[in-house]
């Protein structure tokens, strides 16, 4: 059938298209073999129910104030057309060439775009509502306005999109790359709540959570005033008084965190450090044998100076060269130097956790009065 006749069928009924299509295609694949081709016609108003437009070429087509609902388009071309005011609740639209479409206001309401792409396209005051957008490409798009409550946006990327004054009430963030976007207005909270807005899409969820859960604000203050950082060296015979200590601080209710250089060779060092130290009420360094608490140390005390640092050494031995620069820092301990793990923990209290303690309470009375 010629391409005009073809579009004029469909134009004509929906349903006499379906018939021709699985008369003469039994599944997508055959439909992918036939390659429909009706890009440029206009179907403008077409209304369909559960209609199979999959693997057909629509590009530049146009379907302004149509009605479809549970369609599939999956691994159509639709790139550079325009769907302005459709409606395309619940349909498919995975691994669908979206790109440069035109979709301001359409109703996308839980439809399936995984893996589209969506590059540059105009997505401006779009019904998107528990839409999955997972892997989908969204660079350049426009979804400003959008309504996002309740989408999947994992492993998308986002670069140079514009998402302002979008809704994202319990919308699924995770992987994004959103680099260059604009992200300004996100409004977190859903219809009827006092609306809430940020402007930084990967940590809204964490926000809100910030908001609705005083368990989880409960559960961050005793973070940040009970962890404590244990740094040193990893070899059997250090790590036997690095777990004592850690074991020793559990016993008094501290949540120790034990860093061991050897462990995040995906990230960078100082990165994990410093993100590790951030949340740290003080710091526990053993400098016995150091191999990597020098660079640890030169990532914490100069930047850090609301986390007290208590240095440990094994008696008999002296502290690295470099370790006199740092013991100049007013929150940097005085070395508690112990002869044995017992002997160490017998005066654990005493010489290194309350001194800490007293030091970070100190520390963080003045930065109140600096405020």
């Amino acid at each position: 059938m010629e391409k005009t006749e073809l579009a004029n069928l469909l134009r004509e009924s929906v349903s006499k298209f379906d018939e021709w299509l699985r008369s003469n295609a039994s599944s997508w694949v055959e439909v992918a073999r036939l390659k429909i081709d009706l890009s440029g016609e206009q179907f403008d108003g077409l209304s369909a129910s559960g209609a199979y437009f999959g693997s057909m070429n629509f590009r530049g087509s146009t379907f302004r104030n149509a009605m479809l609902s549970q369609c599939s388009f999956s691994h159509a071309d639709l790139s550079d057309s325009d769907f302005s005011d459709a409606w395309f609740m619940n349909c498919s639209f995975e691994n669908t060439q979206l790109e440069r479409a035109r979709l301001h206001n359409a109703n996308m309401g839980g439809a399936q775009l995984l893996v589209a792409n969506l590059r540059e396209a105009d997505l401006q005051g779009t019904n998107l509502r528990y839409a999955e957008l997972s892997k989908a490409d969204l660079t350049g798009a426009n979804l400003e306005g959008c309504d996002l409550t309740g989408a999947r946006i994992n492993d998308t990327k986002l670069d140079h999109a514009n998402l302002s004054n979008c809704k994202i009430y319990g919308t699924s963030v995770w992987n994004v790359s959103p680099k260059n976007s604009t992200q300004n207005n996100l409004q977190i909270t859903d219809y009827g709540e006092a609306a809430v807005s940020i402007d930084n899409l990967k940590i809204a969820q964490f926000v809100y959570l910030l908001l609705d859960n005083p368990e989880i604000r409960d559960a961050i203050d005793a973070l940040t005033s009970k962890v404590v950082l244990i740094l040193g060296r990893f070899s059997p015979e250090r790590k036997v008084i690095l777990d004592r200590i850690r074991q020793e601080l559990r016993m008094r209710n501290y949540i120790p965190v034990l860093f061991d250089f050897t462990g995040p060779d995906n990230r960078d060092l100082t990165e994990t450090i410093s993100t590790l130290a951030h949340m740290a009420r003080f710091v526990i360094a053993d400098l016995t044998d150091a191999k990597s608490i020098p660079q640890e140390l030169a990532s914490i005390v100069p930047h850090l100076p609301s986390v007290p640092v208590q240095p440990l050494l094994l008696v008999g031995q002296r502290e690295y060269a470099m370790f006199e620069h740092f013991a100049r820092y007013p929150w940097v301990l005085p070395v508690v130097e112990y002869q044995t793990a017992d002997h160490l923990l017998s005066r654990l209290g005493t010489t290194v956790i309350d001194p800490a303690e007293q030091m970070a309470t100190e520390l963080i009375e003045k930065a109140r009065g600096k405020t």
